[in-house]
């Protein structure tokens, strides 16, 4: 798909593409959108803030006004819009951790969803995930008040992406389907990061086992249909959790990633054990320098390492490209999935090209390869812009592996 908006900066089209994707479950509307990205300064990401954040506040009055009206659809729709507005305004911003703006915008987009949960039937109920010593937040989503006992589907977003962002990115075409979903923030997404300073963690294990614990406390959970679905870094996750989490019975990697560090290690020439020690390094002052001078000359990389020394905690560019060398699927862990899999791939993913058939190929337990191509523009990362179509593809697959039709 040829750029409509930024044809000269990938990042700011994709993230655009990203907005108007979501508009299939009420995420955006076109036009409104389309006037942010016409106000933008490309390569700008104070003007990226300002005009998403402006959005987000004229939806948000309209959202009020419904509401005040007594229009539950009309204002519930409307928060639905600013929340993601919202939480696009402050997605480039974590280059300044301290930058007040980060938490303006975030805590507005979280209101403005939880106005709109309020407003479902059944309502979306947000919940308090016990984790570690502290929780993890969270929404579960019923079809109905039935109390039925139901397949449930575990959501998580990856490494920029909301828990209320979920809610366009599959779960409310899950609960269309008649799923429970459970989606959360683990360590490092923006529900735990912003405000509470918890970093992401490569043992995913650790975070999903508290969560299905969490599940089997609800009546309506069938604790033999638990489902995992991992967005984007979520689709290197999901899988990690699942080699080590019996009770999973179904894994969508979406889109499948064997390891996350792979494209960041061909800017570095010899083997990876090389590459390993000298990233590991206590001190390598020319690789440092060598990260600046990627970050000054590529918006894209500029991006990935401002954005993964703040949900690693890392101090420097360096230390963030070393942590992320823990997070793959290596060492005989992918082999032990034996719960079944299916494995997305986006056709001209820009950011994990390739990931998806390696994961495939490690794969020895029952695996399904999903391919999103051009003839339906869903080739892009995460098929962002071809949702209905792939939350389809992946639902049908999930039906059919649980013998579930909604």
């Amino acid at each position: 798909m040829k750029p409509v908006y930024f044809p000269e900066n990938s990042q700011f089209w994709f993230e655009t593409l990203r907005v108007f994707g979501h508009s299939a479950y009420g995420g955006a509307d076109f036009g409104e959108a389309a006037v942010v990205a016409e106000r933008i300064t490309s390569g700008d990401y104070d003007s990226w803030h300002d005009e998403w954040f402006a959005m987000g506040d004229r939806v948000a009055e309209i959202a009020r006004k419904a509401k005040d009206g007594g229009h539950r659809i009309s204002a519930r729709d409307a928060f639905l819009r600013a929340s993601n507005y919202y939480r696009s305004a402050e997605f480039f911003l974590h280059g300044n951790a301290d930058d007040p703006r980060i938490l303006a915008a975030y805590d507005a987009s979280v209101a403005c969803f939880r106005e709109a949960a309020a407003l479902f039937t059944p309502p979306i109920e947000l919940v308090e995930i016990p984790y570690e010593d502290t929780v993890l937040p969270g929404y579960f989503y019923r079809p109905d008040d039935s109390g039925a006992v139901r397949p449930t589907l575990l959501m998580f977003n990856g490494f920029d992406g909301t828990a209320e962002e979920m809610h366009f990115g599959g779960a409310a075409a899950a609960v269309e389907r008649g799923y429970n979903v459970l989606t959360f923030d683990g360590p490092g997404q923006p529900g735990t990061r912003h405000h509470h300073g918890m970093f992401f963690r490569p043992d995913w294990e650790k975070v999903v086992g508290p969560v299905i614990d969490y599940a089997l406390t609800r009546s309506e959970v069938d604790p033999d249909r638990i489902a995992l679905f991992g967005n984007s870094m979520g689709g290197m996750l999901a899988p990690r959790a699942a080699a080590f989490e019996p009770r999973i019975a179904a894994v969508i990697a979406f889109d499948g990633v064997y390891d996350m560090a792979a494209a960041l290690l061909e800017a570095f020439p010899g083997d990876r054990a090389e590459i390993e020690k000298m990233l590991r390094a206590e001190e390598n002052p020319e690789v440092d320098a060598g990260l600046e001078q990627a970050m000054a000359a590529s918006p894209k990389i500029r991006w990935a390492m401002e954005q993964g020394m703040y949900v690693m905690g890392a101090e420097t560019p360096r230390k963030f490209a070393a942590a992320f060398l823990d997070y793959n699927m290596a060492n005989g862990v992918a082999e032990k999935i034996t719960a079944p899999t299916l494995v997305c791939s986006a056709a001209t993913d820009v950011f994990f090209k390739g990931q998806p058939e390696e994961l495939y190929a490690h794969l020895t337990g029952p695996k399904t390869f999903l391919e999103f191509t051009t003839e339906l523009g869903a080739d892009a990362h995460c098929q962002a812009g071809g949702q209905r179509f792939a939350y389809a593809q992946v639902y049908d697959w999930l039906d059919d592996t649980f013998g579930h039709r909604g």
